[in-house]
């Protein structure tokens, strides 16, 4: 018995000895943190440079939103959309058989993503977060990571890294190393804005008459859920309040594919009371009332907030972005059971109308999908967190082209779009705030500035998704692709940080950055397209009279032309400098405008002849937020230097002709 208690002494103190025991420092070169689109491509980027990297994931899978549900991608405009980000469109594209696809199913974007990390051959570590930063005299010197799966057990790990890239949604590397951020809504004021801060506007908004009490009529009753007893603050004003998450949901209607949905953990009624109000105002006419319904390839959905009352849960995320790992997790079930339980009570609460109910069970989970995740997503949509505060502070001005960075790293284009963040009652009626949908200009450039922590701070870290904006750019700015964007910008800078200024980021030559993208677009060495836009002089011609439509949604870039003269003579000649003979499939970008002509002709010389090709405009489909596709022309050998053209004219045109971007990518050896 005396041997049996030593022994067991024995083992309770290796037990508590080796509990939170750190693992010998690994080192890289680059570190980055955050296994979404953005770390995906930044850790792979940095590979294909000769790095030497770990990209450090806290879940079990890689892609974030983009393999998490969104496959309905916000572009804005594609022209932002470059090197490695349009290429995953393209390689989306490459399983649908297109030449880029926009909209696509989860697993389809989440084997895109494993195949960028077996093709760089990039470790990762699963199931790690961070835990504490090692900052001293403004370098992370080491981070420590815990096991996200058993935590309480977990050895933590260290590692060290000559630069590191922080690509979470959270920016839990960035506030750990000291870097100053902010939550919430600055006030207009604070950077002379007019779309900051509280907004109280018409859309996704309840109409008028909903009642927002217990007891209708009795204001003595208490609120429904989901109502903010605190009065609304003026317009404009700055909180702490962030605009509401959600799950981008993949649901098919294929019986054979399909599980049928089913009542939720905690699910809880009440939590819909304001629907069915709202519908008391506003009958029911289908499911898609509240739904945005987008349809997926193969039977399957993106389905997004829509309306007064939605999957947004709205102020039930504002602790989230400082929140400990374990309030995290209690706030993200919650979104799931909410989420969860709302496509429920649509299909089965008698109060529901039985027409709604009937159309809400015609869907379900896919079997195929999330297969190892109970069938749902695997990404809360974390629409915004902690954002830098850098030297350059992404603005509204920078958004609508009053104030233009010249040390670009990336551009955007998408409106600037805040979901709601609070719901108040207003006049004794339900109202929601912070909804903002600001749109109508064009492309513009993001500051390298804004993606680096002030040089007083840190200098070897880059934050290309908790930028430096203020809450309603970013709002613009915080689209995947964009994302993907800075990420690989980020990741040259890394390498050149390493290279030639001992890791300090705010030293790097951003031109040279641009330079090496440009000419290594994939950072394989492959050759890059050529493109050329309608408003680039050096290499348009334009005859007759030509309008310019600067319509962001419809154009690629900035501008599109259009001509109803229908004449030869009335043509625009695109002449390309090709700087290595070969083949290339020529693209045209067609933005899809009314009374378009049925047909555009379009000559191409290779050097040697002309060939004739006549675009079926009628033919030309759109799928996705833009009004615009790239149409394939046909392959052509091309001469190097500027021996070819194309040319698009009104020679037999029966309506409107439209001039704007084509493209030369060149042939490829498989």
């Amino acid at each position: 018995m005396e041997k049996l208690n030593i022994w067991l002494c024995a083992l309770v103190f290796l037990i508590t000895s080796c509990k939170g025991q750190k693992d010998p420092c690994t080192e890289v070169d680059v570190c980055v943190y955050g296994g979404t689109s953005a770390g995906v491509i930044a850790a792979y980027t940095a590979k294909q440079s000769g790095k030497s990297v770990l990209l450090i994931e806290p879940g079990r899978y890689l892609g974030g939103m983009t393999s998490g549900g969104l496959g309905y991608t916000d572009i804005g405009n594609k022209y932002v959309v470059r090197g490695l980000a349009l290429d995953f469109y393209r390689r989306v594209g490459q399983h649908y058989g297109t030449f880029e696809q926009w909209i696509f199913e989860p697993k389809v974007a989440s084997a895109v993503f494993n195949e960028y990390i077996d093709r760089g051959k990039v470790d990762v570590w699963f199931e790690n977060r961070i835990v504490d930063a090692d900052t001293r005299d403004g370098v992370i010197h080491e981070i420590v990571l815990e096991n996200s799966a058993s935590p309480e057990s977990s050895v933590l790990r260290r590692v060290r890294a000559k630069v590191f890239i922080d690509c979470s949604y959270e920016g839990d590397l960035m506030a750990r190393a000291g870097v100053s951020y902010i939550v919430g809504r600055e006030s207009n004021e604070q950077y002379g804005e007019t779309y900051n801060g509280v907004e109280m506007r018409d859309l996704h908004q309840f109409p008028d008459g909903v009642d927002p009490y217990v007891i209708e009529g009795d204001s003595t009753s208490g609120l429904v859920y989901g109502i903010n007893p605190e009065p609304i603050q003026p317009n404009g004003s700055g909180d702490k309040k962030v605009q509401a998450y959600n799950f981008r949901i993949t649901l098919t209607d294929r019986p054979e594919n399909m599980i049928p949905i089913t009542r939720p953990d905690c699910y809880d009624s009440s939590r819909y009371e304001l629907l069915l109000r709202l519908k008391k105002i506003k009958p029911w006419k289908s499911m898609y009332d509240i739904f945005i319904w987008s349809k997926m390839p193969n039977g399957k959905t993106d389905i997004n907030n829509y309306g007064g009352f939605s999957t947004d849960a709205i102020g039930e995320n504002w602790n989230y972005p400082e929140a400990s790992y374990e309030e995290r997790a209690r706030i993200w079930k919650f979104h799931e059971d909410y989420t969860k339980g709302l496509l429920y009570f649509v299909g089965h609460d008698p109060r529901v109308p039985e027409f709604v109910r009937k159309e809400m069970l015609q869907w379900g989970y896919p079997k195929d999908e999330y297969t190892d995740n109970g069938h749902w997503t695997h990404q809360l949509y974390i629409r915004e967190a902690r954002r830098m505060i850098g030297d350059v502070v992404m603005t509204q001005h920078h958004c609508v082209g009053d104030e233009v960075v010249e040390d670009e790293i990336g551009w955007a284009a998408y409106t600037m779009d805040s979901h709601n963040c609070d719901r108040h009652v207003v006049n004794g009626m339900v109202k929601n705030e912070g909804d903002v949908q600001i749109g109508g200009f064009p492309p513009y450039p993001i500051s390298y500035r804004s993606i680096v922590p002030k040089r007083s701070e840190v200098t070897n870290l880059l934050v290309p998704v908790c930028l430096s904006a203020s809450h309603i750019a970013y709002g613009s700015i915080r689209m995947e692709p964009v994302f993907m964007s800075l990420a690989q910008s980020a990741a040259v800078a890394a390498c050149q940080a390493i290279d030639q200024h001992g890791g300090c980021v705010q030293d790097v030559d951003v031109a040279a950055v641009r330079r090496h993208i440009a000419a290594d677009p994939l950072a394989d060495g492959s050759p890059a397209d050529i493109f050329i836009d309608n408003n680039d002089s050096t290499a348009v011609e334009i005859s007759g009279s030509w309008t310019s439509d600067a319509n962001g949604w419809r154009a690629y870039g900035v501008d599109y032309l259009w001509n109803d003269a229908k004449s030869a003579d009335q043509a625009v000649v695109y002449t390309p400098d090709i700087r290595t003979a070969g083949e290339y499939d020529l693209y045209i970008y067609f933005p899809i405008v009314e009374n378009r002509s049925t047909q555009s002709l379009i000559q191409v010389f290779d050097g040697e002849q002309e060939h004739e090709n006549f675009l079926k405009t009628s033919d030309v489909v759109v799928e996705g937020q833009t009004g615009g596709k790239w149409v394939h022309i046909g392959r052509y050998r091309l001469p190097q230097g500027r021996k070819g053209y194309v040319a698009l004219s009104g020679d037999r045109a029966d309506g409107i002709v439209v001039a704007d971007a084509i493209l030369f990518v060149p042939v490829r050896d498989k």
